[in-house]
């Protein structure tokens, strides 16, 4: 598409199923609190986990998509990264809580991501999913700006939505 020139080669999009789906535009809020978390996780776990930021994250040959922080053990490849291997996937909303909860909470319990969570910056308030089933996940947890988060893999980290800024 690229070679056609129907987009450009940096053009923020994600593969969702076959169908290209354009990224929403990020504000400030939303950038902070990637920045924050992802820093957070990086200082607080070993080096047999990896934190990256934005990566393309292949579910399948029609689906990759770019989660805002994806927690992955270390032994793993970036690329080779699936569903299954994600320790965490964290997509930070403020314009995109919608395809987040509509689109990609039901593609990623089909891929079997294990813990997903949507933070959305906007309001300051979180949804914690876990425990995909075929289909979907079931009812999230639903978190405030104080309330105290664990990381799933390690429930000794700890930090509230309020510590991301």
């Amino acid at each position: 598409m690229v070679e056609a020139g129907i987009m450009d080669e940096d053009e923020p999009v994600e593969l969702l199923e076959g169908e290209l789906v354009p990224m929403a535009s990020k504000k400030n809020r939303h950038e902070i609190w990637k920045r924050e978390l992802a820093r957070l996780i990086i200082t607080a776990t070993p080096k047999s986990v990896a934190v990256a930021v934005e990566p393309s994250l292949y579910l399948s040959d029609v689906t990759f998509t770019e989660p805002d922080i994806l927690v992955h053990p270390q032994s793993i490849l970036p690329e080779d990264v699936r569903g299954p291997d994600a320790l965490l996937l964290v997509e930070v909303a403020d314009t995109s809580i919608d395809r987040d909860m509509r689109l990609k909470r039901p593609l990623y319990a089909r891929h079997g991501v294990a813990h997903y969570w949507i933070l959305d910056a906007e309001n300051r308030r979180g949804f914690l999913f876990s425990n995909p089933g075929a289909e979907d996940y079931p009812a999230p947890l639903e978190i405030g700006p104080g309330e105290v988060l664990a990381l799933p893999f390690d429930r000794s980290i700890t930090f509230k939505l309020a510590d991301l800024g």
